[in-house]
């Protein structure tokens, strides 16, 4: 079977010879799959459905009130950064009912992105103790909500209870140049603690 065109932004070059998977984790309605579908270079797999009344007895919508739809499986993004080397975005669900799901999506996950929002960072701790116990290495992006109080980034480390040299950074999932400053924080991070063929 013939590979596709190169020009074709579906698929990925002849000359990539390393992709990494990359899990976008945080809590529900923190901005995972807007993040996911803001950086993919391919249209985003999304699935996500429409809320109803029976999940409001299941998903807090405290600080969300405008929020209809969730994503009830994940979502699926690709990031080409070099030649050689791409970057497949996975955006895992945040709701409780759903960790067994990101258990199996944790397998061969070079790292994650923890999205936060200030307004509920005690809903990370859940997230970042599952990462912890599988031994997945990740940064923490603060996105940024309208309306939502901004800390000084100690007493935000302080709050999540932060390991000095885990990457926080501030960040719009809504924005391409922002949200690829907070994966590049991560990717960085990452290559200082497991180096990967770069072209």
């Amino acid at each position: 079977m013939g590979s596709a065109p190169v020009s074709d932004p579906v698929y990925v070059p002849d000359t990539v010879r390393t992709a990494v998977k990359i899990l976008v984790v945080g809590h529900f309605a923190v901005g995972k799959t807007t993040f996911v579908g803001t950086l993919s270079e391919i249209r985003p797999l999304r699935t996500e459905e429409t809320m109803t009344q029976a999940g409001e007895l299941l998903d807090d919508l405290g600080g969300v009130p405008g929020k209809t739809t969730t994503t009830v499986a994940m979502d699926f993004g690709r990031i080409t950064l070099s030649e050689s080397l791409v970057l497949y975005l996975f955006g895992a669900p945040g709701q409780k009912r759903f960790t067994g799901l990101l258990n199996d999506m944790l397998h061969g996950a070079l790292g994650a992105l923890v999205l936060a929002d200030t307004r509920r960072l005690d809903h990370s701790f859940d997230i970042m103790g599952l990462l912890e116990e599988h031994g997945v290495p990740y940064a923490v992006a603060v996105n940024q909500f309208e309306g939502a109080p901004a800390f000084p980034e100690a007493d935000v480390r302080e709050a999540l209870d932060l390991l000095p040299e885990t990457p926080l950074v501030v960040c719009d999932a809504r924005e391409a140049a922002s949200s690829a400053g907070a994966l590049i924080s991560l990717v960085e991070y990452l290559q200082t603690r497991t180096p990967w063929e770069q072209g």
